[in-house]
């Protein structure tokens, strides 16, 4: 069972951009009430799609260059790196039926 890594700006490019593996990248904020309601199905993708994905956690406060580069406008938000593109991206509070549909979509 895989879990949710933590990261900083300075791994952003060694743990997203450099891996062969897709890559979601979730959005979060320590004062965000919908993140928490958004971290366990961020969890549960971690758990199930382990196989081919990877699924990185990054807290935007402290983290300023990585949310630039991502154009994150508002937390949670999600981006779906494939390839080292993102090919799909979501803002605000997601069920985890409209994040599974996100992932298999796209994966």
């Amino acid at each position: 069972m895989s879990s949710v890594i933590e990261i900083a700006d300075s791994e952003f490019e060694q743990e997203v951009e450099t891996t062969d593996k897709a890559v979601l990248v979730y959005f979060w904020a320590s004062w965000c009430g919908p993140c928490r309601l958004v971290s366990p199905s961020v969890s549960w993708v971690a758990a199930t799609y382990s196989d081919r994905l990877k699924v990185i956690k990054l807290e935007v406060d402290p983290n300023p260059e990585s949310v630039a580069k991502c154009k994150v406008e508002g937390v949670p938000a999600l981006r779906l790196f494939k390839d080292k593109q993102i090919v799909a991206s979501h803002e605000g509070a997601i069920g985890k039926q409209q994040l599974q549909t996100m992932l298999d979509s796209n994966l």
